[in-house]
C-alpha cells in the first residue's frame, strides 16, 4: 500500500535581523523573509574564505489549487537543507531556502521571482509549476538564473531547458531543469498500461489549464502511437458545481475506458457525478490526483480507478524515506521527493562551482549529476568527494537524476489502483521500455 498524497550576486546574508514565517510547522532552513532596515541587503558581507550564508529562492504553491501538494515539498526541501548544513554547507556556508507563495499564478510568480532575484539577490531558484513556467518562459530566459524545479511535467519543456550537454558554454543554456519526470514519460507509461490491458478505445475529459492540457495531449499522443483510439474528448472549465452535462456528452460515445485530468476539487465533483450516473467503465486519473484528500472525498466512488505516476522510489529512496518521516507528518509523493533532489543538486553545484553566482552554478549542474563521476547519494558524500578533487554523479531519491541535454530526467512509472483506504500499486512500467518511443526529451 502506498502512503502517498499524490512542485544576480550570491544570496548571502551577514548579520542583522529579519522577520520570518514558514508555511509548515516542521522546521529547518526555509523562511519567507521580509526586507530589513538600515540599508541591509540579502548579500551581506562575505568572510575572507567565502560567504557566511548561501540562500536560494523557493517559489511555492502555499495557496492555490495545488496547495495540498506543498507540505511534502516543503518538508523534503527542509530535510535536504538540514542535512546540507549538518555536512557544513556549500562553500562551508550556512544554507537556506527563502520560500515565497505564488499561489500557482503566473503574474504572482513573476513578482515573486523578480523579488527573489533583484531584491533578495538569490543566485538560484528551486521551484515553479508548469502553468507558471510556460507563460513566463521569455522572462525566465532574460533572468539568466538557474532554476531547478520538482514540479513541471509540461511537454513544453521536453526540448527546452538544460545546457545542451555543453556545461562550459552558457550561450546555448536555457536555465531550467526539472527533477521530476515529464508528462511525456509518465503518460507514455499510462498509455502502455492501458494498451497492455486491452483498453484500446478511450474517452478523455480534461480541464483547460496548462497542466491538464499538457497531460491530456501527451497521453493521447502516446496512446494513439501505440494503436489506441480516442473516441471522444471533452474539455471543461474549472469550478463548476456539477459536471453532469459534460459527462453526458462524453459518454454518448462508445469506448472501453476513460481518462480524467482536472484539479483535485473538480475531480471529486466529476467522480461523484460519474458514480451517481452509473456510467461505469475503467477510469484512469492524471498523476496530480494521487492524493490522500481524493481518497477521503471519493475513495469509495473511485474504487478500482487507475492512476499512473512517476515512481517515488529512485536509487536512494530507502535512505530518504525514514529521515523524511522523522522530520514531519506530510504524506510523501513524487514532487516532494523530487524537491529533495533539486535542493541537493543546487547545493552540490554551488560547492563544485566554488562561488555562489548564477553563471558558475549553472555550469556545474550538469557535471554533478551526469554519469562519469563518483556516485553519491547526498550532499555530505558529494561534498567530501568534491573536496578530494573528484567529479561526482548525484543519484537521487526519486530518479537517478542523470540530466539530459534539455535538463530532463528519466524514471519509472508506477500504476496504482484506488481503494477506499488509499492507493495500491499494481505494477511498474520501467523507464527503459519507454525510451525507444520518445525521440526528443
Amino acid at each position: 500500500m502506498l502512503a502517498t498524497s499524490l512542485a544576480g550576486c550570491a544570496g548571502t546574508e551577514g548579520g542583522g535581523s529579519t522577520a520570518t514565517a514558514t508555511d509548515a510547522p516542521s522546521g529547518g532552513g526555509a523562511t519567507q523573509t521580509e526586507s530589513g532596515g538600515g540599508g541591509q541587503t540579502s548579500t551581506g558581507t562575505p568572510t575572507s574564505s567565502g560567504p557566511e550564508r548561501v540562500v536560494f529562492g523557493q517559489p511555492a504553491g502555499i495557496s492555490g489549487k495545488w496547495d495540498f501538494l506543498q507540505p511534502a515539498v516543503s518538508q523534503a526541501s527542509e530535510l535536504a537543507t538540514q542535512q546540507i548544513n549538518d555536512a557544513g554547507g556549500p562553500l562551508d556556508a550556512e544554507f537556506e531556502l527563502l520560500r515565497r507563495d505564488t499561489a500557482v499564478n503566473p503574474q504572482q510568480a513573476r513578482q515573486v521571482v523578480r523579488q527573489l532575484v533583484n531584491n533578495d539577490r538569490v543566485p538560484a531558484i528551486n521551484g515553479l509549476f508548469s502553468s507558471e513556467i510556460v507563460p513566463l518562459w521569455d522572462f525566465i530566459q532574460e533572468l539568466e538564473v538557474p532554476i531547478i524545479s520538482p514540479w513541471p511535467g509540461s511537454t513544453f519543456l521536453d526540448t527546452r531547458g538544460g545546457d545542451r550537454g555543453t556545461p562550459e558554454d552558457l550561450s546555448d543554456d536555457e536555465w531550467l531543469w526539472r527533477t521530476v519526470i515529464g508528462d511525456t514519460v509518465h503518460t507514455a507509461g499510462a498509455a502502455k498500461a492501458m494498451i497492455d490491458n486491452d483498453f484500446t478505445t478511450l474517452g478523455v475529459l480534461n480541464g483547460t489549464s496548462a497542466g491538464e492540457r499538457s497531460w491530456s495531449d501527451s497521453f493521447i499522443a502516446a496512446f494513439e502511437d501505440l494503436g489506441g483510439t480516442v473516441a471522444q474528448r471533452v474539455e471543461v472549465s474549472e469550478g463548476q458545481s456539477s459536471y453532469q452535462s459534460s459527462l453526458d456528452r462524453l459518454f454518448q460515445t462508445d469506448f472501453d475506458a476513460w481518462a480524467l485530468a482536472v484539479a483535485l476539487t473538480d475531480a471529486t465533483t466529476v467522480i461523484r457525478d460519474w458514480s451517481n450516473a452509473g456510467y461505469g467503465r475503467q477510469l484512469l486519473l492524471e498523476d496530480g490526483l494521487m492524493d490522500a484528500d481524493l481518497i477521503e472525498a471519493v475513495g469509495e466512488q473511485a474504487e478500482g480507478a487507475w492512476i499512473a505516476a512517476g515512481s517515488t522510489q529512485g536509487p536512494n529512496y530507502d535512505s530518504f524515506l525514514p529521515a523524511f518521516q522523522e522530520l514531519g507528518d506530510a504524506d510523501v509523493h513524487t514532487w516532494g521527493v523530487a524537491s529533495y533532489d533539486a535542493t541537493n543538486v543546487l547545493a552540490l553545484a554551488t560547492h563544485r562551482a566554488g562561488e555562489a553566482t548564477p553563471e558558475a552554478i549553472e555550469q556545474s549542474i550538469g557535471p554533478v549529476t551526469r554519469e562519469g563521476g563518483t556516485a553519491v547519494s547526498n550532499f555530505a558524500e558529494g561534498k567530501e568527494a568534491l573536496d578530494a578533487g573528484e567529479e561526482i554523479n548525484y543519484e537521487g531519491a526519486v530518479t537517478p537524476v542523470d540530466f539530459t541535454e534539455f535538463g530532463n530526467v528519466w524514471g519509472n512509472v508506477g500504476v496504482s489502483t484506488v481503494t477506499p483506504d488509499g492507493f495500491e500499486e499494481e505494477f511498474t512500467v520501467e523507464a527503459d521500455t519507454l525510451k525507444e518511443s520518445i525521440a526528443d526529451y
